[in-house]
């Protein structure tokens, strides 16, 4: 099997996946191991494909019907898309490993894997894909199976979430759709690495700048970035566990990686303009998100709010710009993708005891008591989002809170500097509220629930990267290494 193979493998095995277990859903067992052997073999695929990448010192480059480049279609496998790849479907592995132990009523439809398979197609494909228009397309995949797989939801608001999502996603799809039109006309190209040639060689006409502007646009509202973050809480809120587990931790990273790229490869002579907005956005979204979780009234509504003060960090160190900071933003954004999926897991996981299913606070009050070890691994991952020792959010906070002083970033470190005392205010509020205050007389907990496998896994696994860093890190580096030299990725995609 020649390597290139490997870059279209982790879109491809869950996509072909997802039409068999259509076939199967009248076997629900066979369906439901079915999906989750597929999908353990995507994630097996993109860790190969990262392996292989990473050993070899080279991207894996795949050509679309053995059209060249820019006129064929391009899968790139860098450092960056792969290890991106790699954080993504290993959450979407817990996921469906959630999934298959949880007792949402949506979860034995017949539809619910094969969407929860489009959606790791979607997802995957667009961080590997190598130009604009099938970044549209893979961008939609997700769009219509997220957008599905919470309308199918048990919670009563999920259909109204569902429309939400779809129509400010629709109008995302438009702002890439304008911009990729903008740059077609400038360039005559979509392919990301011959635009990053040719930008480079001629940023004056006059439609790159508002290019630009949508292109932020459409990361922004993919990554629920402030001010472009109000269908986040609603849609997560509404979504089944095991999707909003997924959609909030890893879906909101395209707009992450988007950025990324934007300022390290498509836009670098315009990198500053972009990063000066990061900055700005990302801490406001720091305390935005953290005084709206604190602020609410539900334990999956107030983990999403989370997300959009955790994504904040990630972009104010986009924003600096430096190697270290750079590197800070792709460990912090592993380690927060790892823990605020098990948050939410767990967070499922007792709502799943309450008489009535949701995860309102005045709901959940005292269900804890029935579930210590869902306390012991909330606590921990609570821990691990404030960045305390010994789980990797340390690591992620110290290397971002070093970069800042590196950077001499001294007004926006301050200003993101005591956000990390409000993670903990909410974190402890609700563990308190959950598994420190008495059941309240009467309320009897559903005698079983949804499972804890899925993220013990996950709070394990951040636990060990915490404790083990060396490896994460030096990944981080060395990838940051490779997105300040793009004229090794244009090389790579158009030879030469």
């Amino acid at each position: 099997m020649p390597p290139s193979v490997l870059v279209i493998l982790p879109i491809i095995v869950p996509l072909t996946a997802a039409a068999v277990s259509v076939l199967l859903r009248s076997h629900r067992r066979l369906q439901a191991a079915w999906s989750f052997g597929a999908m353990v073999a995507a994630f097996v695929c993109s860790s190969l494909l990262l392996w292989t990448v990473v050993s070899s010192g080279a991207p894996v480059v795949f050509q679309l019907g053995n059209w060249p480049a820019p006129a064929g279609i391009s899968l790139v496998g860098d450092p960056l898309s792969a290890l991106m790849a790699v954080m993504c479907q290993l959450v979407l592995v817990g996921g469906f490993l959630y999934a298959l132990g949880c007792r949402d009523q949506c979860a034995q439809y017949p539809a619910f894997y094969p969407l929860f398979l489009m959606l790791a197609a979607g997802l995957t494909g667009a961080m590997l894909t190598g130009d604009l228009f099938n970044l549209f397309v893979f961008a939609e995949l997700l769009v219509f199976a997220g957008a599905a797989l919470t309308a199918m939801s048990d919670d009563k608001f999920g259909t109204e979430a569902a429309y939400k999502y779809f129509y400010i996603s629709f109008i995302a799809s438009i702002a890439l759709l304008l911009a990729s039109g903008s740059l077609y006309v400038s360039y005559g190209t979509l392919n990301i690495a011959d635009l990053t040639r040719r930008i480079a060689a001629d940023p004056s006409p006059p439609l790159v700048l508002p290019a630009m502007a949508l292109l932020m646009i459409f990361f922004m509202v993919k990554g629920a970035v402030m001010p472009f973050h109000f269908w986040q809480p609603d849609f997560h809120t509404a979504a089944p566990t095991p999707v909003h587990a997924v959609l909030s931790s890893v879906v909101v990273k395209l707009g992450i990686y988007g950025f990324l790229r934007m300022t390290t490869l498509l836009f670098v002579e315009q990198a500053e303009t972009i990063r000066s907005v990061l900055v700005v956005v990302g801490a406001v979204g720091v305390w935005f998100g953290g005084l709206g979780a604190v602020g609410t009234y539900d334990a999956k509504r107030m983990l999403a709010y989370s997300t959009l003060g955790q994504l904040g960090f990630i972009l104010v160190a986009i924003g600096w710009g430096t190697p270290l900071a750079l590197a800070a933003a792709i460990v912090y954004a592993f380690n927060h993708s790892l823990l605020k999926a098990a948050m939410l897991m767990l967070a499922g996981s007792v709502a799943s005891r309450a008489p009535v299913k949701t995860a309102a606070f005045a709901a959940i009050t005292g269900l804890g008591k029935k579930l210590p070890w869902a306390g012991v691994l909330f606590l921990l991952g609570g821990m691990g989002l404030a960045g305390i020792p010994p789980l990797n959010g340390f690591i992620g906070k110290l290397l971002l809170f070093n970069s800042g002083v590196d950077a001499q970033a001294y007004p926006s470190l301050a200003a993101i500097g005591l956000a990390g005392i409000v993670t903990l205010v909410y974190v402890i509020r609700a563990f308190q509220r959950i598994w420190w205050a008495p059941l309240p007389e009467g309320v009897k907990p559903k005698p079983y629930g949804d499972r804890l496998i899925a993220p013990a896994l996950l709070i394990a696994l951040s636990l060990a990267l915490g404790i083990w860093a060396e490896p994460l890190v030096n990944l981080a580096q060395a990838t940051v290494a490779w997105m300040n030299l793009p004229e090794l990725y244009v090389r790579a995609v158009l030879g030469g």
